[in-house]
């Protein structure tokens, strides 16, 4: 499921005034390299310019956060990786202490002080993953199971980071989220 340029169209709504959004992407995830080339050709359809800055580490999160804060990008949109997964208190504290705008995949970034997320729904990976794991337990070769992805996706907005950003959320956003963090 192809969420990226649906990303940058909740990104316009949110703010209407954005040109650049940076994306930073960890080079060494699946989908690193299609995500660099399809990224940008998407941004620039909506009319934006996009940045990519690559970091695979703590330090070079760091260093891309120090970054943002001297290129001051009007948002930034942080692609799908397993190091991001498991620095999303991190990433989200980052991203409200830099004051920047971000977009992420999942609703843990948010609630650590993100401000929105738009991706697959947690629960719904797990019901996947725990499908295939008895299929594969009853005696199904795993070669043989067909791929399946995440059919439910869920948009979360923190409005306490809107508010400490200086922004103000538009209703017809609200109303779409599925969860809003007070």
């Amino acid at each position: 499921m192809e969420l990226g340029p649906k990303r940058l169209e909740l990104l316009r709504e949110l703010l209407p005034s954005v040109s650049t959004v940076a994306l930073l992407i960890d080079p060494n995830a699946a989908n690193a390299e299609v995500a660099s080339r399809t990224m940008p050709t998407a941004a620039r359809a909506f009319g934006l310019e996009m940045p990519v800055i690559r970091a695979s580490t703590v330090p070079e999160i760091e260093a891309a956060f120090t970054s943002f804060v001297a290129s001051r990008p009007d948002a930034l949109l942080i692609s799908g990786s397993n190091i991001f997964n498991g620095q999303s208190e991190r990433l989200g504290a980052l991203s409200l202490r830099s004051a920047i705008p971000a977009m992420f995949q999942t609703r843990e970034f948010v609630a650590a002080g993100g401000l929105v997320s738009y991706g697959a729904d947690s629960a719904d990976l797990l019901h996947l993953a725990g499908a295939y794991t008895g299929r594969i337990l009853k005696g199904e070769k795993p070669a043989d199971l067909p791929v399946m992805q995440a059919t439910k996706v869920t948009l979360v907005i923190n409005l306490k980071t809107a508010k400490v950003l200086g922004l103000t959320v538009p209703e017809a956003l609200l109303l779409r989220a599925d969860e809003v963090i007070e």
